[in-house]
């Protein structure tokens, strides 16, 4: 159930929100690695985002520096060509990058451009900032601002990360919306006040009956309906 009041920037978050990433990393598997199985392809995969998940805890806990995530990735690909017996060199490079070359679902364009004439939009993502660029590029999606949180030292969803959004807005957290596929991600955003909307992709983080999220919707085009009635009034130019 959405709160009242007007929102003034929309935050989005990009890895798996904006773009496909399962799908994108499962079709990179496939490609250095055919003729492979789906069995070994999911395992892969869950091996690829089991490793990142743990170590970005680990910097979280304190039990490791800061790595960005194209770190992260390439140790976790080094460790699954590894096991899969890839050594070539440049498959395990394509492998290692497949996070830049991610597409976007089909509604992403379409919605952040509706979106984008109601509020500023802003990415925030726990990408670096040199594989956010070079995705940004790849899938098209265009931002007022796109943050990263290797700008925090930080991972999503560590509060270090959202208050850069905030500051980055210089605007009260109550009107800010941040937009996610992952339940986690919301929740860390509502910690610091920050108002939420849940949007479904495959493979995302649902919430739980627990959740009290704002808005909760299907797809961009239809939180770009549900949001307009809370977009800041515009002066007319006549």
């Amino acid at each position: 159930m959405a709160t009242t009041g007007t929102v003034e920037v929309a935050v989005f978050d990009v890895l798996g929100t904006m773009v496909d990433q399962p799908g994108g990393l499962r079709n990179a598997i496939r490609e250095v690695l055919t003729p492979a199985d789906e069995a070994t392809v999911d395992r892969l995969l869950a091996d690829w985002e089991e490793y990142v998940a743990h170590e970005e805890g680990r910097v979280a806990r304190g039990e490791r520096p800061y790595a960005n995530s194209a770190v992260l990735d390439r140790e976790a690909v080094e460790r699954l060509a590894g096991r899969a017996g890839l050594t070539d060199p440049d498959a395990v490079e394509l492998l290692a990058t497949a996070n830049q070359r991610l597409a976007p679902w089909e509604d992403s364009l379409s919605g952040l451009a509706a979106l984008a004439r109601l509020f500023p939009v802003v990415g925030l993502t726990n990408a670096g900032r040199a594989t956010l660029l070079r995705l940004n590029a790849h899938s098209g999606l265009r931002w007022h601002q796109a943050l990263s949180a290797e700008d925090a030292r930080a991972f999503k969803p560590a509060d270090a990360v959202y208050q850069l959004a905030i500051d980055t807005a210089d605007c009260p957290p109550d009107r800010m919306v941040m937009i996610a596929a992952h339940a986690w991600d919301l929740r860390g955003a509502q910690g610091l006040g920050m108002r939420t909307a849940y949007v479904h992709r495959p493979g995302g983080d649902a919430p739980t009956d627990a959740d009290t999220f704002d808005w909760r919707v299907g797809g961009l085009e239809e939180l770009a309906a549900v949001l307009a009635p809370f977009a800041p009034v515009r002066e007319s130019s006549t």
